[in-house]
């Protein structure tokens, strides 16, 4: 089965699968719940500029999104929770023994030195003693160069270890600081108590190919950012599971006018794809992008399907960046027409846009200046009810 789509199509396609055409289709923690669900993660990074990755690509699909809404489901009713999956991410709490052999992968002892290893069990036994902790809270005047060079206390670097290797858990956060406690308090024992369901390396990464072609939507079967994460997925390996994906129904190729390489989505959505062949004609939106945003994972994908060049300029030198520090693509319909740099400063509880660059090919009309203030309105008001942040 070959699904033939024009560019527009594919664009459609991609966008009501992420819930940003057309009416909101997600809303409140259920709508958290069941994108998280679909995106399999949501990339965590810390850098506020005017909202954290997380919160953006929450903002700009969940109906009245708010900030207390994803810390209930983590640190609440215990829904989801922060480790690694696509790097640092945010998952459903029901996928954590698919990545029990993760653990061994984040043993970062060997890159320490030996006093990590000596300082473990003490920091757990002040745990279980004191409850909740941060790196703050055990005193210890020791320090240690890190895996990548850096200096941290050896108290933070025994949490981060022990973090890493699933021995404990983020319990909760205040702002950007991170409380740990031990894992079996902070997920169900049901869960805590299940095996892996990957008996190998190769059964992991096959479901977690999968994992990423449905998060992203379509997927072409070459190196991509999407497939960050895997270990050990080589070329070889990444077309044996591709192959068996096609044979055995779970994914479907599909080919976009003007694309040389086929693209290839998961079968429980060939529904949206009927969808956007029927021709339905969707309500446009405007929304701003989050930079590690799941749709745009592979940045050679969107310039294929949407002709829209984004690099993340935060790791560029400020005399070598094209835009700016914190940039977010904005989308208005089935296009990405520009994008934007906003700050907030909490000191004035203002939203600074520092620049909008629309892209050439786009005509600025005065509905399309008012559909983006709108959205700058809406970031803002964000940003002012969270200032009393995680």
């Amino acid at each position: 089965m070959i699904i033939n789509l024009t560019k527009k199509q594919a664009r459609q396609f991609l966008l009501v699968k992420h819930g940003l055409l057309g009416e909101y289709k997600f809303e409140g923690e259920k709508g958290i719940l069941a994108f998280v669900k679909q995106a399999g993660c949501i990339q965590f990074d810390p850098i506020d500029s005017c909202g954290r990755n997380a919160d953006l690509v929450l903002l700009s699909r969940i109906k009245n999104y708010n900030r207390e809404m994803l810390s209930d489901l983590l640190y609440q009713n215990r829904k989801l929770i922060d480790y690694f999956d696509k790097n640092l991410s945010i998952f459903c709490m029901d996928d954590w023994p698919y990545f029990l052999r993760n653990h061994k992968l984040y043993d970062y002892m060997d890159r320490y030195d030996c006093r990590i290893k000596l300082t473990c069990e003490e920091i757990k036994n002040e745990i279980k003693r004191r409850g909740p902790l941060c790196s703050n809270d055990i005193h210890n005047d020791k320090h240690i160069t890190g895996a990548w060079g850096t200096k941290s206390s050896l108290t933070r670097a025994v949490l981060e270890h022990l973090y890493f290797t699933g021995e404990l858990a983020i319990h909760h956060k205040k702002g950007t600081t991170k409380y740990y406690d031990c894992i079996e308090n902070c997920i169900p024992k049901k869960i805590l108590d299940k095996a892996d369901p990957n008996k190998t390396l190769y059964d992991f990464q096959k479901w977690l190919v999968l994992r990423r072609i449905k998060s992203v939507g379509l997927l072409w079967n070459k190196s991509s950012d999407a497939f960050l994460c895997i270990n050990q997925l080589k070329t070889l390996v990444r077309n044996r599971i591709y192959e068996e994906y096609i044979l055995s129904g779970k994914i479907v190729e599909v080919r976009v006018e003007g694309c040389k390489e086929p693209f290839y989505c998961v079968q429980e959505d060939l529904e949206i794809m009927d969808e956007v062949l029927s021709k339905f004609v969707y309500k446009k939106r405007c929304e701003f992008i989050a930079p590690l945003d799941n749709l745009i994972w592979d940045r050679k994908l969107i310039k294929e399907i949407f002709d829209y060049d984004y690099k993340w300029e935060i790791y560029t030198p400020q005399n070598q960046r094209k835009y700016g520090y914190y940039v977010l693509p904005i989308l208005y319909g089935d296009q990405f027409i520009g994008r934007i740099e906003a700050v907030f400063t909490k000191k004035t509880n203002k939203l600074e846009v520092k620049n909008i660059w629309i892209e050439q090919n786009i005509k600025y009309t005065k509905i399309l200046d008012k559909e983006i203030h709108k959205r700058i309105v809406k970031l803002e008001k964000f940003n002012q009810n969270n200032v009393n942040e995680l």
